[in-house]
């Protein structure tokens, strides 16, 4: 403990405009946090002042981030503000790693009043790239909607924070370490700790060990390659799936979590992590993965690059759900997926009796149906995945489904894939992105696209590509009122829904820094056997055409296509 007490200081400050966190956080690019004056120290304590006063005083808040450039100087000054603003004790993964999922289950587990992660998930890193700061509340999810209105309020009228400067944590060292403040009768304390170990203790609770163990290492085990990106979930992979697992060391590769991702954009999905496709086409393993930036997302490819849809996914641990020895003790609550995935997990859903909710886009949502004891698995086609443990999407926990999965089937992942289409039909499915364009032309065409749709008369009309007529059955600007509090989460997206199930979406995205990302999403559904082995790309092209035709998004973004292709 340090011999002299430590100042508190409050200081003043000037509002920005811009801090208004969006579906996962406030997020911008890195210079933005270091260049303007007090834009971190501004949004830190409009997050502790979101805090009743009396619930902050001697609390416990857990901090964590995935490594990226300006994490560990951010944590510095989180640490120095938590405890100006009362909080009595802050725990942080070692070196300021901690996984978000990670994050959620240690928040949920010493009953902390919340965390803040730094992250901007899949998005690049370094100096040139972007950062991110995300609130997660006391039960261990995403802070809803209402909590990020009055971060953005108060980030608009703020006049000064609070700050201890000269506290510094060392955050290399595992153990506690205290500091005693001016005019505080308790010390504040920091905890380091392990960054792996509490999360590795709920998942062996939920998984029998004991069999995965045996399919990575016993006398016929698969072979898989496991890509983390340069990303935080690096270490949680090598502990689990190698050390305890059994599984070989250069099964899994990119693992030493880096600033910059190693100069990639660290996303799972068939663009970026193009390395481990190539790798996995050459037929030497059987199921491969890849994890984002910090860890909550997860892309699934079987042998010689079979490529599972995250929308897929989900629905094929659905409807091999009690492979899981964690539901075999729980039952299953409910099943949900966000509004823009595809339907697929609909038909598990529909086949098992099982209640299955759309929400909107953000994991929130599914936190809040969670909480109510309404859900036990959820996803989303943005390669998220989860269940009712935690309150975030959890990439290496989806991964230890599918693996139990094969396990339980001893089947290859292609087989299990074709077996689930030949059982429940196939939702063919994409996604295109429009990165980085001009805001105000995204706004605009939106709202013109929401116009024609809101016509009454665009019901019922009839789009011919080809061979193929689509006849509009629905058409709507996507509004949400949530089954346990009755919130009502307006303007998620557009939606045209045709006759037999085919969807075309139109969403604005909230988790860029930089310009606005249009995403456009295409679903159709399909149930003649002899039509379930097409290309999507071949097989949505019609509706692709329809939905170019209607929004004209070349013309109106400057964009000649998109930047990335799901």
């Amino acid at each position: 403990m340090n011999d002299s007490p430590l100042q508190v200081l409050t200081l003043p400050t000037s509002p920005y405009p811009d801090q208004r966190p969006g579906t996962n956080g406030l997020r911008k690019k890195t210079h933005v946090f270091q260049s303007k004056k007090n834009y971190l120290h501004n949004f830190i304590q409009c997050i502790f002042s979101s805090i009743d006063l009396r619930d902050r005083q001697g609390s416990t808040m857990v901090v964590g981030g995935d490594g990226r450039y300006f994490n560990s100087t951010a944590i510095q000054v989180i640490v120095q503000m938590a405890a100006a603003n009362g909080v009595g004790r802050v725990v942080i993964g070692q070196n300021g790693i901690m996984s978000t999922p990670a994050v959620s289950c240690v928040i949920r587990k010493i009953k902390a009043i919340g965390g803040i992660i730094l992250t901007a998930s899949h998005n690049p890193g370094g100096p040139d790239g972007d950062f991110g700061i995300k609130f997660n509340t006391a039960n261990g999810g995403p802070a809803p909607e209402a909590v990020t209105n009055k971060i953005f309020q108060l980030s608009r009228t703020i006049e000064e924070f609070a700050i201890c400067p000269e506290l510094r944590v060392d955050l290399g060292t595992i153990g506690k370490q205290s500091f005693d403040l001016e005019n505080k009768f308790k010390p504040f304390t920091v905890e380091i700790v392990d960054p792996v170990e509490s999360y590795a203790n709920s998942l062996r609770n939920i998984f029998d060990f004991a069999v995965l163990k045996e399919l990575l290492s016993g006398d016929n085990h698969i072979q898989i390659r496991l890509d983390a990106m340069h990303g935080v979930i690096g270490p949680y992979v090598k502990k689990i799936l190698c050390e305890e697992l059994g599984s070989p060391a250069n099964s899994v590769i990119n693992c030493v979590p880096l600033e910059d991702f190693g100069g990639r954009h660290p996303d799972p999905n068939l663009t970026y992590a193009t390395d481990l496709v190539e790798t996995m086409k050459s037929g030497q393993y059987d199921f491969g993965a890849a994890f984002d930036g910090d860890g909550d997302r997860n892309m699934i490819l079987g042998k010689h690059g079979f490529f599972v849809n995250p929308s897929d996914s989900v629905a094929i641990i659905a409807a091999n759900i009690f492979c899981i020895p964690y539901f075999q003790h729980t039952g299953v609550r409910g099943f949900a997926r966000s509004m823009p995935t595809s339907a697929a997990l609909d038909m598990v859903a529909r086949a098992t009796k099982i209640q299955l909710y759309e929400t909107p886009t953000g994991w929130r949502f599914f936190g809040s149906l969670m909480d109510a004891g309404r859900l036990s698995l959820c996803g989303e086609e943005s390669f998220g995945t989860g269940s009712d443990y935690i309150r975030e999407k959890d990439g290496l926990w989806a991964v230890l489904a599918w693996l139990s999965i094969l396990a339980a089937r001893r089947q290859s992942v292609d087989d299990i894939m074709t077996d689930h289409w030949r059982t429940y039909g196939r939702n063919y499915y994409t996604r295109f992105d429009y990165e980085e364009v001009d805001l105000d032309a995204a706004v605009e065409m939106m709202l013109d696209l929401e116009l024609m749709i809101s016509d009454r008369a665009f019901i019922g009309q009839v789009f011919t590509v080809g061979k193929k007529k689509y006849q509009v059955e629905a058409a709507d600007n996507f509004e949400y009122s949530d089954p346990v509090d009755g919130t009502i989460s307006r303007n998620q997206g557009l939606r045209i829904i045709f006759k037999g199930g085919s969807r075309i979406i139109f969403r604005l995205s909230g988790t860029d820094s930089f310009g606005a990302t249009v995403r456009l999403y295409i679903d159709s559904y399909e149930k003649d056997m002899n039509k379930l082995f097409q290309d999507p790309q071949v097989a949505l092209a019609e509706l692709v055409t329809i939905a170019l035709q209607l929004s004209l998004i070349h013309e109106r973004t400057g964009r000649r296509g998109p930047t990335v292709i799901t």
